[in-house]
């Protein structure tokens, strides 16, 4: 009679790569928490309905080792015309041995292979990004704070735009606008803005065109201003005094680091920066669209 040993366990490297759903929701927060960020459950919700997350499950049994979300836009006959990756995380045990690389890899060269990418970059992961073919083409800067309103600063209703509430109606037009400044059809994830934020603004000129809008939406114990898409620096300060005088919680945003005048304003108004984050490319010499008119994304996961 033959006996066998005991059954070596795979590496973690040769773990199984699956696709994560909406039920995997909570294991993503777990995974967010162990590695000392906020859980964001509301956000993790919208990523993985609007997108497609992959994750590999902890052998111990307990959650995931490690996951990663790809929102993907602008879809043709050949595939994406863009997607980004975001929430790339490791579980704490298992940090440093290989995992990250393997998920990033997997998702870039296999599932992605010629989609133009992007994503956001901490300090820390950035080396890893770069040697898989990414390559830094800008920066935003994360600011946190409690918004004061300066006295010099004009009524949401006053100045070159107005500022109301958005309506059904302005949902076709917010797509139209997106488009043109993203540069790549996002309506996927712009239809889900009015039950994902708190508020939906709009800005109109004095003709009634639409020159920007703006979303403020629930993060822990923050609320996150973004998108923030407007014609000039009076407009984006316009969509974010109204955002601002909806809530009493301290706000956070990813400024682009090209808007120095509203980045001035906006630590004059009690919001300080946190940290700097690299913008990186793949496959494409930058974000398409126009960044004139970009202020801040909805959230850096989703490009």
């Amino acid at each position: 009679m033959i006996q066998s040993g005991p059954v070596t366990p795979p590496h973690l490297t040769d773990l199984p790569i699956r696709a994560l759903t909406v039920d995997d929701l909570r294991s993503c927060a777990d995974l967010s928490e162990d590695r000392g960020w906020p859980r964001e459950d509301h956000k993790w919700g919208l990523l993985l309905a609007a997108g497609n997350g992959y994750g590999i499950d902890a052998p111990d049994g307990h959650g995931l080792a490690a996951a990663c979300v790809v929102t993907s836009y602008g879809h043709t006959h050949a595939g994406p015309e863009l997607a980004a990756i975001g929430m790339v995380l490791v579980a704490e045990r298992y940090a440093r041995r290989g995992l990250g690389r393997r998920l990033m890899a997997y998702v870039c060269d296999d599932l992605l292979k010629g989609v133009p990418l992007t994503l956001h970059a901490t300090p820390y992961g950035r080396p890893l990004y770069e040697e898989l073919g990414f390559d830094t083409t800008g920066r935003a800067e994360m600011l946190r704070g409690t918004f004061r309103r300066g006295s010099s600063d004009p009524a949401p209703e006053a100045g070159s735009v107005a500022v109301r509430p958005a309506t059904g109606e302005d949902i076709p037009r917010i797509v139209r606008l997106d488009t043109e400044v993203f540069g790549t059809d996002r309506t996927h994830m712009i239809t889900r803005l009015p039950a994902f934020a708190d508020r939906l603004l709009v800005a109109e000129d004095g003709r009634g065109e639409l020159v920007g809008y703006a979303a403020i939406w629930p993060n822990m114990e923050t609320h996150v201003i973004g998108p923030l898409i407007a014609r000039d620096t009076a407009g984006a300060q316009a969509l974010v005094t109204a955002l601002a005088a909806a809530t009493d919680r301290p706000l956070r945003t990813d400024i682009d680091v090209r808007h120095e005048e509203l980045l001035v304003w906006l630590k004059d108004r009690g919001l300080d920066s946190v940290a700097f984050n690299a913008v990186m490319t793949r496959d494409i010499p930058g974000l398409p669209g126009d960044w004139t008119r970009r202020w801040a994304p909805l959230t850096v996961a989703a490009g």
